[in-house]
């Protein structure tokens, strides 16, 4: 099963900077309140390719579970290990062409893959109507891809036989079946996808007007403020 979620969004800034703004959202929740379940981010790799100038970024994320609670709810903690409050990890890959004006990003949940895939892309571009990417606006197409395929795993765990009894017992699994949980569980998430991408840009927006106000220097200024607070 398959679910797809798409939005567009308009930043009202230039595409450099908001390209610098995604890679500063999760530097602090002083400064991103909405980023407080990020809890440590890490980059793997960043490197130009000298043949296109384009900045290449491996990053992963420990985040507080991703997963919704109402999910949690519809599986046996035979299958969740009561991990509705654990933490997750999340790969972030992305391709920034600041001559031609886009960037290409791709984050993944790497933790309940077998319950639940996350694969969220989104394409950040400068209007195609002005010679520069300096104008001051920037347009995001956000594609999320979520897919479940818990109903294989339930029958490759619980076996014939023991899938056989639950159909016999009405047990759960049995009232919905393999396709209704995964479309159930699909569904959900992507309800709250639509809330967390709301909260996502207006982090964004925050670190945006940051920068436009105090400039990199003064949110790299504020960040080492916040973070000498919290080491207090």
């Amino acid at each position: 099963m398959v679910l797809t979620h798409t939005t567009n969004h308009a930043y009202s800034h230039p595409f450099p900077t908001v390209t610098l703004a995604f890679f500063l959202r999760y530097c602090s929740p002083q400064l991103n309140p909405f980023a407080s379940h990020v809890l440590s981010t890490d980059t793997i790799s960043s490197h130009v390719d000298p043949a296109t100038g384009r900045l290449h970024t491996t990053r992963i994320h420990l985040k507080k579970s991703r997963m919704p609670p109402a999910v949690m709810k519809l599986l046996p903690t035979s299958l969740t290990g009561g991990a509705a409050d654990k933490a997750s990890y999340i790969l972030e890959t992305s391709v920034v062409d600041i001559r031609e004006g886009w960037m290409a990003t791709e984050s993944r949940n790497l933790n309940f893959v077998g319950v639940l895939s996350v694969v969220e892309r989104q394409l950040y571009t400068a209007p195609v109507s002005t010679p520069t990417p300096t104008a001051a606006r920037t347009d995001v197409e956000t594609k999320v891809v979520f897919r479940s395929r818990l109903g294989e795993r339930i029958r490759d765990r619980l076996g014939q036989h023991a899938a056989a009894a639950q159909q016999e017992g009405g047990g759960w699994f049995a009232r919905l079946g393999a396709h209704g949980i995964q479309r159930s569980i699909e569904r959900l998430a992507s309800t709250k996808t639509v809330d967390q991408l709301g909260k996502s840009r207006e982090g964004m927006h925050m670190i945006l007007e940051r920068l436009r106000h105090t400039g990199l220097l003064g949110v790299l200024e504020q960040r080492k403020r916040a973070r000498a607070m919290e080491a207090m």
